[in-house]
């Protein structure tokens, strides 16, 4: 077999599984250890048949995978890639772009700069913004965390690129319990640690507590503080206060970051860019591509107001890899030096979609989210915990003899097993729940009413 006939193999497999994802369970229907089975077999003293190769992935693999790239996909903030964005990735992977700099990467440096650019516009964030493609928030979060370490410790006269932590001046970090566990990893990756963040009170939506905050923050008013703020809080989508807490923070000097991972993108929306009022006031903002945008993973953005303590965190000279001048420098921005070039299928979605593509997108999502969840609480037995404010929604399921947490997770694991659509459990408030997200550029009205009907179909299952 021909390079090329193995390669329109692989893309007949993919399409295959790309037209089938209407009728395929959304969960695995393999086990780990039928997985184990399938794909386990003694490393080979000589290389295979590359076809036989990818044959025999295709068919051990796909037992395995979830049909995340669904519209019947609602467990996590998960999106299905964009045809688009998808053939642009296809590419990036056969261009095989050390995307690390200008001079390895030309073409990836200027698209990442065109993008990079349309995306803060639509966001609606300050147009001197600096910013980077990363793998995803997590890696955006740590970006921005090390900015922010930078020019706090700057500012009270250390030099951390040089120094390092130790015996450094404290930095702490203040936000709510409901924040992303991506926060407690950032911490620890930039040497800050768990121990350096202060919860604030919240309200019933997750929320910060705009009263709580600035006592907080005048409560040793002397140590450099971040405060952490969400554009979309994980289970209900709520947004914090930006036109308080924005400026309230910024009186105490101190910095402010926007955890927008995928409430970041509603600013594209004419309908629910309310949400964000008074966020372009913080200094750092992070969002994932592949969650509302619908890229295919992994993408996230990060962009920082203070593009000199952008910079100053990660741009350094080596004599092998020689920059253009006056040319945007990859690595100057981002933790990782080699890396694939993502810039490429974000500039291709943002071209095919628009800005009002993208709105489209984020206000469809949240009217089916609304549609779900509300139809959802109405079955027997049923009620919601938190109605959507965008594109997330709680649900539980109540129990007759009280146990209603063991209820709400039998259903959800009962749905799961049927395959027509994936919901995910969790707990908030000291309540299990059953999280909705929607998320997907191909959810359809149809997808929402086989998710209805089979939950419905849960409900009475479990009720025998």
């Amino acid at each position: 077999m021909t390079n090329a006939e193995l390669l329109n193999a692989a893309a007949a497999h993919a399409i295959r599984y790309l037209e089938t994802l209407e009728s395929r369970p959304v969960g695995a229907t393999a086990s780990l250890a039928e997985l184990r089975v399938g794909l386990g077999r003694p490393f080979p003293e000589t290389g295979e048949d590359p076809a036989r190769v990818i044959e025999d992935l295709v068919r051990d693999a796909e037992p395995g995978l979830l049909s995340s790239a669904g519209g019947r996909f609602f467990g996590w903030v998960v999106g299905g890639a964009l045809p688009t964005a998808l053939a642009a990735d296809w590419l990036t992977s056969t261009w095989d772009q050390n995307a690390a700099t200008n001079a390895t990467a030309p073409a990836e440096a200027v698209v990442e700069e065109i993008a990079g650019a349309w995306a803060r516009e639509m966001l609606g964030l300050p147009s001197g913004a600096s910013f980077a493609f990363v793998t995803g928030s997590q890696m955006g979060h740590v970006t921005a965390l090390a900015a922010a370490r930078h020019r706090l410790l700057r500012d009270r006269g250390w030099d951390v690129e040089a120094k390092g932590l130790a015996g450094a001046p404290p930095i702490r970090i203040l936000a709510t319990e409901g924040r992303h566990e991506s926060l407690l990893r950032a911490a620890r990756l930039v040497g800050l640690g768990t121990g350096a963040i202060t919860y604030v009170a919240s309200d019933t939506v997750g929320r910060m507590d705009v009263a709580a905050a600035a006592e907080a923050l005048r409560q040793s008013a002397e140590i450099a503080t971040i405060v952490w703020l969400q554009a979309g809080e994980l289970h209900t989508g709520a947004f914090d206060r930006f036109a308080a807490l924005c400026p309230l923070a910024k009186s105490a000097d101190a910095w402010v970051h926007v955890d927008g991972a995928f409430g970041l993108w509603a600013a594209a929306s004419p309908k629910h860019r309310y949400l964000l009022e008074g966020a372009d006031q913080a200094d750092s903002w992070v969002t994932d591509g592949h969650k509302w945008l619908n890229l295919p993973y992994d993408s996230g953005l990060v962009f920082v107001a203070d593009s000199l303590a952008h910079q100053g965190s990660f741009a350094q000279t080596t004599s092998y890899a020689v920059p253009v001048d006056g040319f945007r420098n990859q690595k100057d921005w981002n933790p990782e030096w080699s890396r694939r070039g993502r810039g490429f299928a974000a500039y291709a979605a943002l071209r095919a979609l628009g800005r009002a593509g993208v709105a489209d997108i984020v206000e469809r999502c949240c009217a089916h989210a609304d549609r779900l969840v509300n139809s959802l609480g109405a079955l027997p037995g049923a009620e919601v915990v938190a109605s959507p404010v965008i594109n997330q929604g709680l649900v539980r399921f109540l129990a007759a003899d009280g146990d209603h947490d063991h209820r709400t997770d039998a259903i959800v694991a009962r749905v799961q097993e049927q395959g027509e659509a994936w919901f995910g459990g969790a707990t908030w408030g000291g309540k299990r729940v059953m999280r909705v997200s929607v998320c997907n550029w191909s959810t359809s009205d149809r997808d929402i009413a086989r998710a209805i009907a089979t939950v419905r179909e849960a409900v009475a299952d479990c009720a025998h």
